[in-house]
């Protein structure tokens, strides 16, 4: 075992003894930098350590700290850096002059088979490709999928033609783009050298990128003219045939960029001559690279062992008398309540597991004098469905306890819910979730915003319903008097006339009713005649007397004439 920072051990080995000295010999001294009160809560009384059995408890630990600082390690081994696997770009000339046609049937066409011939011999390697003229354009980035790349190549337009001659220097730097986290970069040309004599710009534009460039010559020394279609080639200003051939003045860039140059075979040779030199450098540089240290690491140890020593020292056990009420602290889940009163909330806690809410909450109310007391109060008041009172007593919770917070805001939310109060519920519930997000908050708070809309919804379509039925009765009503007034407008003489005959029908149903009622009164006569000597007795009655009363009388049906 070896320590990788030993001079920590030094350094901070002074202040540790400064402090030892002090524990040991200048117990008191620590009362003029601290109140009786602060003294009073960081002393712990424990029977079963003494002050002195604790200092040396606070001495250890801070040696195992200082340990831990200087950090020990154990089997020392050498580890290698894994090397990136070989990277390149491959770059297809597709300027007018590759489709001169020394090479069967044209260069550009040859060069692409070349171009998948590349990708077939390319296993485990990451090839990116482009193509170039007076611009680049990237195909694929880096790639080992093969197989794709391949079919990419296969779909290029075998008359494809982007602009008139060849810039490399697009390609060179498009390349550096694409190569840009690589430790090797190489650029694998494959064209016809283009039309330049020199290539001095270049070479310091691949030197100064750090990319190597190597060359395949895909054209004959044979001069061959540049087929653009079927019946037309490439023709200078003064109407003669172009004509060009392989520009062997490229072997020069890349001689100068520390790669190869090699001409085109009709067999795979001069693809496996590049990718064999490319491997050697490669394996080259592998055997330059550097070797790093690897240890197994021990500071957790002697830091844990520390830690657990602190507890220990800081810690005072309770009395196991007092145990089984410190333990229905932790284990109940509703109250959280800061309790003095061990056997009040004893007591409490035992009707509230019952189920025994009301009395339960007499027992928190003899103890609701801090926020866990009216949070549990408040708890058992839920449960007696008091839900009013709950949210008087869960208001009176004030705390920085973030995790006592949220339980008071998240259960206010479901209380203002149980009065149907749903607004107060989701502030309620969108305060919870800005102190911890927690699935059940967000749950309820998705629930009530539903069925607060849902109500909105209703109220609303009722609303709508009422003033639908008033504006469709108020319109009949218009409508029919608009009728009416409109009929009379357009035929006034006929609903004079109507007028008239209504007016004559009226009267003549008066006299008609006059008539029946007078012929009426007449069948009666009929049928009831007075008797001649009935009559002259009336008439005599009458004048013997100047007040007659007169009886009516109720005949009899009988088989009499009369």
């Amino acid at each position: 075992m070896q320590f990788l920072y030993p001079n920590v051990l030094f350094f901070m080995l002074i202040p540790t003894i400064l402090l030892a000295f002090f524990i040991t010999t200048n117990k008191k001294n620590i009362e003029k930098h601290f109140t009786k009160e602060a003294l009073s809560k960081l002393q712990v009384a424990n029977k079963f350590l003494s002050q002195s059995s604790r200092n040396i408890l606070f001495f250890i630990a801070i040696l195992l700290m200082i340990i831990s600082l200087a950090r020990p390690v154990l089997d020392k081994k050498e580890k290698e850096i894994k090397q990136d696997i070989n990277s390149y770009i491959l770059a297809l000339d597709v300027s007018k002059s590759m489709f001169a046609q020394d090479l069967p049937p044209n260069r550009y066409t040859f060069a692409k088979t070349k171009l998948l011939n590349f990708i077939e011999n390319s296993k485990d390697k990451e090839i990116g490709i482009i193509l170039f003229s007076s611009s680049s354009y990237i195909l694929s980035p880096l790639t080992q999928d093969i197989t794709s790349l391949k079919e990419l190549v296969k779909n290029l337009d075998n008359s494809i033609q982007l602009e008139n001659g060849s810039e490399i220097s697009t390609a060179i730097k498009t390349a550096s783009k694409l190569l840009k986290n690589k430790t090797n970069k190489n650029l694998i040309l494959l064209t016809d050298g283009t039309d330049k004599q020199e290539f001095k710009e270049e070479i310091a534009l691949a030197n100064n990128l750090n990319i190597n460039i190597y060359t395949i010559g895909m054209a004959t020394n044979k001069k061959s003219a540049i087929k653009l279609n079927e019946n037309q080639y490439l023709t200078d200003e003064k109407g003669n045939i172009v004509t060009v051939a392989l520009n062997e003045q490229i072997k020069h860039l890349s001689l100068n960029t520390n790669a190869a140059y090699i001409n085109f075979t009709f067999n795979n040779s001069d693809i496996n001559q590049i990718l064999q030199v490319i491997d050697e450098k490669k394996q080259k540089e592998k055997n330059d690279i550097k070797k790093y240290k690897v240890y197994t690491e021990l500071f957790y140890f002697p830091l844990a062992l520390a830690l657990f020593i602190l507890l220990i020292a800081f810690s005072s056990l309770p009395k196991l008398k007092y145990l089984p009420f410190v333990l229905l602290i932790f284990i109940s889940t509703d109250t959280k309540a800061s309790i003095t009163d061990f056997k009040i909330i004893d007591k409490a806690t035992t009707l509230y597991e019952n189920q025994n809410y009301k009395e339960a909450s007499k027992e928190f109310k003899k103890i609701a004098k801090n926020s866990e007391a009216h949070y549990n109060l408040a708890n058992s008041l839920y449960k007696e469905k008091k839900y009013k009172e709950a949210i008087d007593e869960y208001k009176k919770v004030v705390t920085s306890n973030e995790d006592l917070e949220f339980k008071k805001l998240h259960n206010l939310g479901n209380s203002y819910t149980k009065i149907n109060k749903l607004q107060d519920a989701i502030k309620m519930y969108e305060k919870a979730l800005q102190i911890k997000k927690d699935k059940q908050t967000k749950e309820n708070l998705e629930i009530v915003k539903k069925a607060l809309e849902k109500n909105k919804q209703e109220n609303q379509n009722n609303k709508d319903k009422q003033d639908n039925k008033k504006d469709k009765n108020k319109e009949n009503s218009q409508k029919n008097e608009q009728k009416n007034q409109e009929e009379k407008n357009e035929n006034p003489k006929e609903n004079k006339q109507k007028e008239e005959k209504d007016s004559e029908n009226l009267k003549e149903k008066k006299q008609e009713n006059s008539k029946d009622k007078n012929s009426s009164l007449e069948k009666i006569k009929k049928e009831v005649p007075i008797s001649d000597i009935e009559e002259k007795k009336w008439l005599k009655e009458l004048e013997n007397s100047s007040t007659v009363f007169l009886k009516k009388d109720e005949q009899k049906n009988t088989n009499s004439k009369w």
